[in-house]
């Protein structure tokens, strides 16, 4: 399968600190891939600095073989890439609609906006009936399938999610989990960064595990599941 998205030894600092180490790691066209590791691994770094968000040291960000390294975000969420950031960040004081909209604020094919919308409704049939709605009086579900939504409103070909669980309860983690396959079934490509270790290896098809700036570990799902090492570290209490 060919490559999408390629990094390579990547190396960024917070105010002499090492954040990343010179990681190198790819995302093939069509697949989910998670990056799994415990707080202050890197992870959320690592997404913000392909996003453009964060400035690197060292190395070198690919995309459909060009080299994006030092695009700002605007370029890069243009060129494809799309970034649903931890903790949601919906617009609270907008609607659920103009917050969609927003998502397509970049595009020139206006005439496909509203088809668009149409058809994250059709993902999430629960932000259609609250449509009108402001996104701040929204559960914290259906504030992450806005911010899905948002971003799927780009027409992204690699969607990129910062913990997309963290702090839902179980069954809307079973439809997040849900969604992210339907994109999947779609033609995107997911880089998933997740807390929740044993939903995300389930359902990824690749996985890089990492730990304090440095990638220690990479397989597919099953065989990071099936890992030991894996089990005990980050499958033991938080495995549900």
């Amino acid at each position: 399968m060919s490559s999408l998205l390629k990094v390579t030894d990547l190396v960024v600092s917070y105010g002499g600190i090492e954040a990343l180490k010179g990681i190198s790691f790819e995302v093939g066209q069509g697949q989910i891939v998670t990056l799994i590791g415990a707080n202050g691994a890197g992870k959320s770094t690592t997404l913000r600095t392909i996003a453009g968000l964060v400035p690197h040291k060292e190395g070198r960000i690919y995309y459909e073989g060009r080299d994006i390294t030092d695009l700002n975000t605007q370029k890069i969420v243009e060129s494809g890439i799309a970034l649903v950031p931890e903790g949601r960040r919906v617009f609270a004081n907008l609607t659920v609609l103009e917050n969609l909209r927003i998502g397509a604020y970049l595009r020139k094919d206006k005439g496909l906006i509203e088809e668009d919308i149409q058809y994250v409704y059709d993902l999430f049939p629960r932000l259609r009936e609250r449509s009108w709605q402001l996104a701040g009086t929204l559960s914290g579900g259906e504030q992450q399938m806005l911010a899905v939504g948002r971003a799927v409103m780009t027409r992204p070909k690699v969607i990129m999610m910062d913990e997309p669980s963290l702090g839902l309860a179980p069954l809307v983690v079973r439809d997040i989990f849900s969604i992210i396959q339907t994109l999947k079934d779609t033609g995107m490509t997911v880089l998933l960064i997740e807390q929740n270790a044993n939903a995300a290896l389930h359902a990824c098809d690749f996985a890089y595990v990492l730990e304090t700036g440095k990638i220690t570990l990479s397989g597919t799902g099953e065989e990071l599941l099936a890992s030991e090492a894996i089990q005990e570290a980050y499958l033991g209490k938080s495995g549900r």
